[in-house]
């Protein structure tokens, strides 16, 4: 006879990529099972957030002339994290993933999924998102999953937020599109001349340009009006790139917004391309 009260069976389970930026406190909470994406600086290689914590890649980073590269994890990874949650008591498993336009990781995550097909059931959801976009996603159809709802519902819930998931973010610095060779290097020094802070939007599982500010200020401002100007939203959060003026912005936010407010730290998988400084509100539109 199994005593374990109801309302703590986790039959279905979540899993993610790092990608999600999720704060472990968060991760721990909600049983979210995590498969970290591999990152290579020069000739050293780190699992993310395993072997390098944010800060740690941002004091790297300093160092080097040339951007890190980030790598998906293998098949393997992701099945060795199915067979583990199932030997823990889990009957099916959702796996919500990084943008497949953005990364190879989704593609690891079916080919695991087809492997354990006979014996397990794994549905895997394109998040068609990133950092807390992602992140967002996944917490919300993880609390679902614990209280009871089916695969079927939790993926369910997770392609509707995948459609009403907005990111958007303020560039502090276009050093790291300029290394990565994203723009000319004459126009990335005049635009730092400028001062131009570029706004960045996650649109169609894509990374796009929203807009440029000529100040910090003016960025975050910006990103305020983009929040009050979606009306009712649901899930808010704040990600940034190793940023000292976090809770001056998160304070701006809070007028707009009743609920809790979740803080990330962007890991290397999207701070590789965005750099130090990038800051952004991640949120779900009201159905």
């Amino acid at each position: 006879m199994n005593d374990t009260p109801p309302s703590t069976v986790r039959t279905v389970r979540i899993v993610t990529d790092s990608a999600c930026d999720l704060p472990p406190s968060v991760v721990d909470d909600l049983g979210i099972e995590i498969v970290p994406l591999t990152i290579r600086m020069g000739a050293d290689e780190f699992v993310d957030r395993r072997d390098l914590t944010p800060a740690e890649f941002w004091a790297r980073c300093a160092t080097m002339a040339q951007l890190p590269e980030t790598a998906a994890p293998a098949p393997g990874q992701f099945e060795a994290a199915y067979r583990r949650l199932a030997a823990d008591g889990a009957t099916a498993v959702v796996v919500i993933s990084l943008s497949g336009e953005l990364s190879a990781t989704i593609q690891s995550a079916e080919l695991a999924a087809r492997s354990v097909a006979d014996t397990f059931g794994v549905t895997v959801v394109d998040s068609r998102n990133c950092t807390l976009g992602l992140g967002m996603i996944v917490a919300d159809c993880a609390r679902l999953a614990r209280d009871g709802a089916d695969a079927e519902a939790v993926a369910g819930r997770a392609r509707d937020l995948a459609a009403r998931t907005r990111v958007w973010g303020a560039l502090d610095t276009l050093e790291n599109l300029k290394k990565g060779g994203r723009i000319g290097g004459a126009r990335a020094l005049l635009a730092s001349a400028l001062a131009i802070k570029p706004i960045i939007e996650v649109r169609d599982g894509k990374v796009e340009q929203g807009g440029k500010q000529r100040t910090r200020a003016k960025a975050l401002a910006f990103l305020v009006e983009k929040l009050r100007g979606y009306g009712q939203v649901e899930n808010l959060a704040v990600l940034h790139a190793d940023c000292s003026d976090v809770d001056q912005f998160v304070e701006m936010l809070r007028p707009h917004y009743s609920g809790d407010i979740v803080i990330g730290d962007i890991g290397p998988v999207v701070g590789t391309h965005a750099g130090r400084g990038t800051i952004g509100i991640a949120f779900h539109e009201r159905a």
